[in-house]
């Protein structure tokens, strides 16, 4: 199991403001497809304790990720799985290693009450800009879509200011934007 602090700052985009940053940054074709699929509790304790839990399919590879409150940013821990695990995992949260059972314990969450919610599928293209990384996400779940803009720095003060500048720069409002698995959510209630 991997860990690693993620500090990221993020803003939705419409979508002209979206392309607009891809013809600044980047081509069209750069972009690769990936999938989340998300666990919960049906209390949603996960979300209760800001918490996340899902696989990400990308290019044929599986991560499973829990991702936890830290003093600076998100604790991720990290497993990488077969195709063979991860679809045990998806069929029956039981089928989890035991590390993450471990975890998730830790949290006072029993293995035996998650369930899979869903899946969330982003286009996404990364492109190193000024000492971080730029990412700009096109993500379809639940019958909605939606653009985002994100950028991940190992310092948070610099890369705040960085990220605010570059909004500035292209003319794009600050928004308050909640991280996708909890946009997820949100949509999943109005459903």
């Amino acid at each position: 199991m991997n860990h690693e602090i993620e500090i990221e700052f993020k803003n939705l985009l419409e979508k002209e403001e979206f392309y607009h940053l891809v013809d600044a940054f980047t081509q069209q074709n750069s972009f690769v497809s990936q999938t989340n699929y998300y666990f919960e509790t049906p209390s949603f304790l996960l979300k209760k304790k800001k918490c996340a839990l899902r696989i990400r399919e990308k290019n044929h590879t599986y991560t499973l990720t829990l991702k936890r409150p830290h003093t600076v940013g998100l604790l991720e821990s990290h497993e990488s799985l077969t195709k063979e695990e991860a679809e045990a995992v998806l069929k029956s949260p039981n089928q989890l290693p035991d590390t993450f059972k471990s975890l998730l314990e830790d949290l006072q969450i029993s293995v035996s009450d998650l369930t899979l919610l869903g899946s969330l599928t982003t286009n996404r293209t990364e492109i190193p800009y000024r000492g971080g990384l730029l990412v700009l996400d096109h993500s379809t779940y639940l019958g909605w879509e939606d653009y985002e803009v994100e950028y991940e720095v190992q310092d948070e003060q610099k890369g705040k200011e960085v990220f605010l500048e570059l909004l500035q720069h292209h003319h794009i409002p600050v928004r308050k934007t909640k991280n996708k698995i909890q946009r997820f959510f949100d949509k999943s209630f109005e459903l």
